[in-house]
């Protein structure tokens, strides 16, 4: 059982990219960073704001991965302390929960030496999270477009996605149990071929890096944006002045609540300052994929 110090690094995400909706996720290049080394009890601390309110002990998300993994294996974790840095703020749909549960995956992984492979990790992240998009792009990297039934599981990786992007981030946080509660029970045959037919070429696009084809799909989405759109104030303006700067298109990022604007490679900077003076309400951070997915250092 190794009990050696390390450390995990392990990229943000954003996912559904409007109708590849728990499907599709893109890991994003602002990071947390698990310093992991031997302690009596396990210990979390959190070097950075706004990560006051996470539970310190075996009841962090991270430690109960790390745990739960072990007693599906019949093992006991080692205690250990975990120090903790990130970019990606909390609750604001980048997939803060997935990135805490992919780094417990590569801890136990590492820790009990168990030599899982790609595919395995994804598939147990998938089941913490309960669908694949934000956590096969937090473990892999990339692009990823993903099938999971709770039992089965097929995942396409897209290393080098050639784009950039702007998150718009407001200042309150939102639960994502909160937003779906605002998605109907059921949608209309001809409206599920719609948005199908959407999340199809979307895919499709990705994967050749057609980025305008694909910004206009993200647009049209209606398994979830019509429902979730009036929490966001400015979205169709937003969205209009994005295309007004040539932007391939706009969406919300995940459930919620920041957004998520694919630009050409490299013009990130300059539509963040952009919509920072047009938008102050809220936050614009310039970004760009991450090729790299979780790794051990």
């Amino acid at each position: 059982m190794a009990e050696s110090n390390f450390s995990v690094v392990v990229p943000a995400s954003t996912a559904n990219l409007g109708p590849g909706f728990d499907s599709i996720g893109l890991a994003l290049n602002l990071y947390m960073t698990v310093n992991v080394s031997p302690s009596e009890d396990w210990e979390v601390t959190y070097k950075d704001d706004g990560f006051e309110d996470l539970p310190t002990g075996e009841n962090n998300l991270i430690v109960k991965t790390v745990t739960n993994i072990a007693e599906r294996k019949g093992r006991v974790a080692p205690a250990s302390r975990l120090i903790i840095q990130s970019d990606i703020p909390l609750g604001k749909g980048l997939g803060s929960s997935a990135t805490a549960i992919a780094a417990g995956i590569e801890i136990a992984n590492q820790l009990l030496e168990l030599n899982l492979s790609a595919k395995e990790k994804v598939l147990l992240g998938s089941g913490y999270e309960g669908h694949a998009d934000n956590i096969s792009a937090a473990l892999l990297g990339g692009v990823t477009i993903s099938y999971f039934d709770g039992v089965e599981m097929d995942v396409v990786h897209i290393r080098e996605p050639k784009m950039g992007a702007v998150i718009l981030v407001p200042p309150e946080a939102l639960l994502t149990e909160a937003s779906r509660g605002l998605l109907p029970g059921q949608l209309s045959h001809s409206e599920a071929i719609r948005s199908s037919a959407a999340g199809n070429v979307l895919s499709a696009a990705i994967a050749r890096d057609d980025w305008e084809t694909a910004g206009r799909m993200m647009e049209k989405d209606i398994f979830h944006e019509p429902y979730r759109k009036k929490l966001f104030p400015e979205f169709d303006r937003i969205r209009e002045v994005c295309h007004e700067y040539g932007a391939y298109g706009m969406t919300i990022s995940g459930a919620g609540p920041s957004l998520f604007v694919a630009v050409k490679q490299g013009n990130e900077g300059e539509l963040a300052k952009r919509l920072a003076v047009a938008f102050p309400y809220y936050g614009c951070i310039a970004v760009k994929p991450s090729n790299a997915g979780a790794v051990v250092n």
